[in-house]
């Protein structure tokens, strides 16, 4: 074991450590020592976005020293930002294990640094503590989750005061201050309690009435008010807010996954409490089946991810991609809007650089800004700030399941897109049709795009390492063909260049600093590789685009894209 990890070790034994905490180094000292050195070889990175990591003792796991410092920090950094100012900050929390201990630690350490603590008394939604934020005009929030991670994970997410997650400079900064907490010994762990606040139904009403007014044709609801739903929040926080919404918006026929809908954090019927997974989605698909309901929706563990199911034109049921959905919601909000006269001159929408084109194409054909942004919500929310006092925001999104509708929060909410997806499905059965075939509709009018999303992880100390030897490679040898078809563009987001690769031309990408590529092939397909900033995984992103003259020619020419996709992925070296 190397001299820093004994040193961080004997560092743990001897200080202000609880004794179970102890117990467990020295269990692993005799029983698993290379466990022992994967806990302590690091300190724990607090990101652009807050921690994220496995549970357990150690300075790279998540407990509650960790957090507590991190909290510290944060906390620091707030004092320093308004100074003479009484803070409010929001705290809230998924349903994994342990997340009501990190939410309460993080109440207490900042309430004992003066700062005035409302905290949610349960379990709640991410978008509500954004929702939180701006509502009760706080200066910072904090949820403790890790999304839609394996249930080892835990996570701590910091929000500033506009409701989004961390940008810069306040990333960075927070950074510093959170790093300059040595020990635990910095932290003001109690002697606050005065200051905290517990908070539930209030800002639930607040929060429903919100979405409710996000609606833009009720009367259609109305009429389709039994159109057959199937829910799951796959044992997260989903289930506190999803059936009061839908109940809100007229939906009376709303059947729950029941092996599901208990808040679990040990997520006993998944291995990823995550909608992208169809795993994650079986026994939703399986009742929505057994009622032939009209659409199957899951969100993850903190309600900021949604997927959904539905039936295709040959009555089977299928899950939709994150592209697809973005492509349906964004389309409806922009048609939807214009037929009920809502509609603004200076309307935009927000899509990040690994979603699907598709969608920059409806809006400029709809005479409608659409900004493309780093993956990352906060990026959204950033161009929003910057765009409010001249622009009229309407709905973002990524192809990672994650969709923003509205203006009054600033982070991805699976609460409000689970409404609006049944609202768009009432919409289409009012008219005679379904969301699969609205879809096809739209590939025959603006082009098919066919996505595809491959993940691969690198775990342990090496697997960074691996990663960045994989981006080098794609960097510094750019393949000049991919599935028989020229390689003629290569976006470095690293070093901020677009370059033509057929006359050396480089421009200038308006955007942070960002470790993505992008790779545009002369028939308009477009490759992009980006190492996840929450997982030890790179992501590879396939998008092919080309013709669909009738919507019969569906199966042929979506067999035809995932061909040149599959031939994308061999010569990559990917398969």
């Amino acid at each position: 074991m190397e001299q820093d990890v004994q040193q961080k070790v004997a560092a743990w034994l001897s200080g202000n450590y609880d004794e179970a905490t102890k117990f467990t180094i020295r269990t692993l000292q005799a029983e698993n020592p290379n466990e022992l050195a994967d806990a302590f070889y690091k300190n724990l990175e607090f990101g652009t976005g807050g921690l994220r990591g496995i549970m357990g003792v150690g300075t790279n796991r998540i407990n509650q020293y960790t957090i507590g410092m991190a909290t510290q920090g944060f906390a620091n950094y707030l004092i320093n930002m308004f100074p003479n100012q009484q803070l409010r900050v929001a705290i809230a929390h998924d349903s994994r294990n342990n997340s009501r201990l990190f939410a309460e630690i993080t109440a207490n350490v900042m309430a004992a640094n003066g700062i005035q603590v409302f905290l949610f008394k349960a379990l709640r939604p991410t978008p509500e503590l954004s929702f939180t934020i701006r509502h009760m005009s706080c200066l910072g929030g904090v949820v403790c989750t890790a999304s839609h991670n394996p249930k080892e994970y835990n996570g701590y997410k910091a929000y500033f005061n506009d409701g989004g997650q961390l940008v810069p400079p306040h990333d960075k900064n927070v950074i510093v201050e959170v790093e300059k907490i040595a020990s635990v010994d910095d932290v003001k762990w109690k002697g606050g309690e005065h200051n905290i606040h517990l908070i539930g139904e209030e800002m639930d009403e607040a929060y429903i009435n919100m979405v409710k007014n996000l609606s833009v044709y009720p009367d259609v609801i109305s009429r389709q008010k039994d159109l057959k739903i199937v829910y799951t929040p796959i044992h997260g926080t989903g289930i506190e807010l999803v059936p009061k919404v839908l109940d809100a918006y007229g939906f009376k026929n709303v059947s729950l996954v029941e092996e599901q809908i208990v808040p679990n954090g040990d997520f006993p019927t998944v291995v990823y409490p995550n909608p992208e997974e169809s795993e994650a989605m079986s026994l939703g698909l399986k009742k929505a089946k057994s009622i032939d309901a009209d659409i199957l929706l899951g969100t993850d563990p903190d309600a900021d991810r949604v997927g959904i199911g539905v039936k295709d034109h040959h009555g089977n049921w299928v899950l939709m991609n994150g592209n697809q959905t973005a492509v349906l919601a964004f389309n409806y909000m922009i048609e939807a809007r214009k037929k009920k006269g809502l509609a603004k001159e200076n309307d935009m929408v927000v899509k990040t650089v690994v979603t699907t084109d598709m969608i920059d194409i409806i809006a400029a054909k709809n005479h409608i800004n659409c900004y493309n942004v780093l993956t990352g919500f906060k990026w959204i929310a950033e161009l929003i700030k910057s765009k409010e006092a001249t622009e009229n925001y309407v709905i973002g999104g990524e192809e990672s399941y994650g969709l923003m509708i509205g203006d009054q929060l600033r982070d991805k909410d699976a609460v409000s897109a689970v409404a609006i997806l049944c609202e768009m499905a009432a919409y289409e059965k009012d008219a005679g049709k379904t969301l699969f075939s609205k879809l096809v509709e739209l590939y025959v009018e603006y082009g098919l795009f066919r996505e595809h999303l491959i993940s691969i992880t690198k775990k342990g100390r090496d697997g960074q390492a691996q990663i960045a030897a994989m981006m080098d490679s794609f960097r510094t040898q750019p393949p000049k063909s991919l599935g028989g078809v020229n390689v003629v563009g290569l976006y470095d987001y690293e070093k901020k260049e677009a370059k033509d690769l057929a006359n050396g031309q480089v421009c200038t990408i308006d955007l942070p600093k960002s470790n993505v590529l992008q790779f545009l092939l002369e028939d308009g397909s477009k490759i992009s590789a980006r190492p996840s900033g929450t997982e030890p995984k790179i992501k590879f992103y396939f998008s092919v685009q080309g013709k669909l003259d009738t919507a019969e020619n569906f199966d042929a020419a979506w067999k035809l894209a995932g061909d040149r996709i599959d031939s994308i992925i061999q010569d990559l070296g990917l398969k």
